[in-house]
């Protein structure tokens, strides 16, 4: 059988989703510690290598098997191994994959410079199975959030394209949670700064490069794949405008992680709106989305939650806004109620709070509890020494870098 237009893009589509993570964690490596980059990258990687096993045994089955629990998750057996998967239907499994990759790699950002490496590799396959696997089956496989589902019935389908509440929503929440449970670092009152920026502006240009098969990879048409690659195009150009606008608000100038995170935040943002907002929508959505995380960002030094890497600014709040924001500039569709913009009530606009409130609800009470069976059964935190010293050698017996004399 010869292979379609369509099925050679959700290929190119797919294996531009797996990239963004090993990018991931080349943009997570430079923002922490010369000490800690081995460990940091390695949690990227490792959230790969686990989420591509637990996905093929029994996390696709979870999120798109038969309805089971009145719509709660699907059937864990239905495909379990993809013994009775149709060799057809291969690649959107493997496309769904590299989404469940990137989404609990995205965690691991919080939890910089402190976490065992043993708690992390735990921590992956129960949150993928537990967390995102049910999630996205609500959302995208006929569960709780669907239009058949429970939830949907009664408050309307939500628009969520490419993972706005399904990926940034939701692990953004398990950013938060983690951080909280593990507690700051011992330097966090310091501010510590990133030790290559280098390797962070090379890790963002690749997850900008992997984006577009991220949130085009599920195009059904010509026209609505153009509208996707542009409007993922102008978004976190325009989230980077807003960030810098926020920066010289401050009093601070424009420094490169500051662009390389409002990039991503607009990133963020456009996820679930991508396929659904005209290109103006589009540029105020970035705009706004980089404002707000940079705002944000600076929270966790007035609140007191050590977020190492700005997950929460950057995913949880740039992820709301996004999805949030469809129920204000939502085109009108066939299928899909428009925005309060384009005249479509306010219908669209409560469908898009539930499902919000829902899944953060959701991720923060589960995550919580594994969190807390994670810490009993080998604990999260490395010792205090470990911690000063750098996480590498004693984790991995490796090192970053080697200073030649």
């Amino acid at each position: 059988m010869e292979i379609s237009t369509a099925e050679l893009w959700t290929l190119m589509a797919a294996s531009l989703v797996v990239l963004m993570t090993p990018a991931l964690g080349l943009f997570y490596g430079g923002m922490t510690r010369a000490t800690g980059v081995v460990n940091m990258m390695l949690m990227s990687f490792t959230a790969a290598a686990m989420t591509a096993v637990v996905w093929v045994l029994w996390g696709y089955s979870l999120a798109s098997g038969e309805p089971m629990l009145g719509g709660l998750l699907g059937g864990p057996l239905n495909d379990f191994a993809l013994l009775g998967t149709d060799m057809a239907d291969l690649l959107s499994v493997g496309f769904a994959g590299a989404f469940a990759m990137i989404a609990v790699a995205i965690i691991s950002g919080a939890i910089a410079d402190r976490s065992r490496f043993g708690a992390w590799l735990l921590f992956v396959p129960v949150w993928v199975s537990l967390v995102y696997a049910p999630v996205a089956f609500w959302v995208w496989g006929g569960g709780l959030l669907d239009a058949n589902g429970w939830l949907g019935q009664r408050f309307g389908e939500a628009i969520d394209f490419a993972g706005g509440a399904v990926i940034h929503t939701n692990a953004g929440v398990a950013a938060l949670v983690l951080a909280l449970k593990l507690g700051p670092r011992h330097n966090f009152h310091d501010r510590p700064q990133p030790h290559n920026t280098p390797l962070v502006m090379l890790g963002v240009a690749l997850l900008w490069f992997g984006w577009f098969g991220f949130n085009a990879g599920a195009a059904s048409t010509v026209e609505q794949a153009g509208l996707i690659w542009v409007n993922t195009l102008i978004a976190p150009g325009a989230a980077v405008l807003g960030w810098i606008l926020v920066e010289k608000l401050r009093g601070q100038r424009p420094a490169s992680v500051g662009v390389a995170s409002g990039l991503v935040a607009g990133l963020v943002a456009i996820t679930p709106a991508c396929a659904n907002v005209a290109p103006w929508a589009a540029l105020l959505l970035g705009l706004v989305a980089g404002m707000a995380a940079a705002w944000a960002v600076n929270l966790k030094w007035k609140l007191g939650y050590d977020d190492s890497l700005d997950v929460v600014g950057v995913h949880l709040l740039a992820g709301l806004v996004g999805t949030l924001a469809l129920g204000l500039v939502a085109l009108p569709g066939l299928e899909e109620p428009a925005g309060l913009v384009y005249g479509g009530g306010p219908a669209l606009l409560v469908s898009q709070l539930v499902t919000c409130l829902v899944v953060v609800v959701f991720s923060a009470t589960v995550t919580w509890v594994i969190a807390l069976f994670v810490d009993k059964l080998i604990g999260w935190r490395v010792d205090g020494s470990t911690e000063v010293a750098g996480i590498d050698a004693a984790e991995h017996q490796e090192s970053g870098y080697q200073l030649v004399r």
